[in-house]
């Protein structure tokens, strides 16, 4: 029997698939062209507004107009501009008490002409509540209505039907990218705050610090330069990180000693000799808020699987590489 997953798939049909997603690719590169040269003073009026408010910004809109607008709320309220989107049915039935008179409100619509917005229209205008438009009409119903308009290229749709929003949210959605990241530099929006707000997954393991990982305290591996042999081996292994750090008479680091090179310096006489005799000088050092991703880069670059953190040169903290991987950190 012909497996249907390995059946050869006859050649017209592959080209025809690959013409019409070429032409989709196209037709959608051409809208989003269109919008960055039609791109005006409008755009500036509203980031003014969204900077401006004392509130939220309100995200809404209807059917696929509506998906686009819960990912611009959520990029907005994840990079420092709290938003989050109404539906538009929903706001007709109590979800307008959600909207306050400290807020902005951007209502997507790409005919301009969407019947559900009526309510949040009439609720906006009544408390004095900042519209924004995005819309491909600004003489439609809502285009009219609000107080400023962000248009839409008028393209019409990759959808071979001319009628499935395609063209018309992928502008939608780079407009929202615009805004997000045009705010994101009107704010100064940093790392440590995106961090502070995506404290899981893997964008949080690489916005983590060493300062996050690294052990401190009695669990630093850590002995005056002038130590015997006999108190290197107790330190190193009870303390199970492969390594020790030595310090000179102001308790500032001058040394490191591995597992490694333990092995390699052990003779006759090792016993006998002190750690300033052994010890790697002047080692690879990193502070608290080195990312941790920058951590793991030193120890991959340098062939070394522990960095001891530092302090105004005085040891605060160790931090070994299998603390970075079983944390995310690649």
């Amino acid at each position: 029997m012909t497996n249907l997953l390995t059946e050869q798939k006859p050649r017209n049909t592959v080209e025809n698939d690959i013409k019409s997603a070429v032409k989709t690719i196209n037709m959608e590169i051409e809208t989003i062209i269109k919008l960055k040269e039609g791109l005006d003073s409008s755009l500036t009026d509203a980031l003014n507004l969204m900077q401006s408010a004392k509130g939220r910004i309100i995200i809404t809109g209807m059917g696929k107009s509506g998906h686009i607008g819960r990912k611009i709320a959520a990029s907005l309220a994840s990079t420092g501009t709290p938003s989050f989107f109404v539906h538009p049915a929903e706001a007709s039935h109590g979800d307008l008490g959600m909207i306050t008179e400290d807020d902005v409100v951007i209502a997507i619509s790409n005919s301009g002409e969407s019947k559900e917005l009526v309510d949040i229209l009439n609720y906006c205008k009544r408390f004095g509540i900042p519209l924004i438009a995005i819309t491909k009409n600004p003489e439609s119903s809502l285009g009219k209505a609000c107080d400023i308009v962000l248009k839409l290229p008028n393209n019409g749709e990759a959808c071979p039907l001319g009628l499935a929003p395609t063209s018309s949210t992928t502008a939608t959605l780079v407009l929202g990218d615009i805004l997000t990241t045009c705010m994101i530099e009107r704010k100064g929006f940093t790392k440590d705050e995106f961090n502070d707000r995506h404290p899981g997954g893997k964008l949080g393991s690489i916005l983590q610090r060493v300062s996050d990982l690294m052990h401190v305290g009695s669990e630093i591996p850590l002995l005056d330069e002038n130590a015997v042999m006999q108190d290197i081996l107790v330190e190193m292994t009870s303390k199970r990180l492969g390594c020790v750090g030595f310090t000179n008479k102001e308790n500032e680091l001058s040394g490191i000693l591995t597992d490694g090179d333990l092995r390699r310096c052990l003779s006759a006489n090792a016993m006998a000799k002190k750690a300033n005799e052994i010890m790697t000088k002047n080692p690879k050092t990193v502070s608290k808020d080195t990312l941790a991703s920058e951590a793991i880069k030193i120890m991959h670059d340098k062939k070394i699987t522990n960095l001891f953190v530092i302090e105004n040169k005085k040891p605060v903290g160790v931090i070994h590489i299998h603390d970075l991987l079983n944390n995310g950190v690649r």
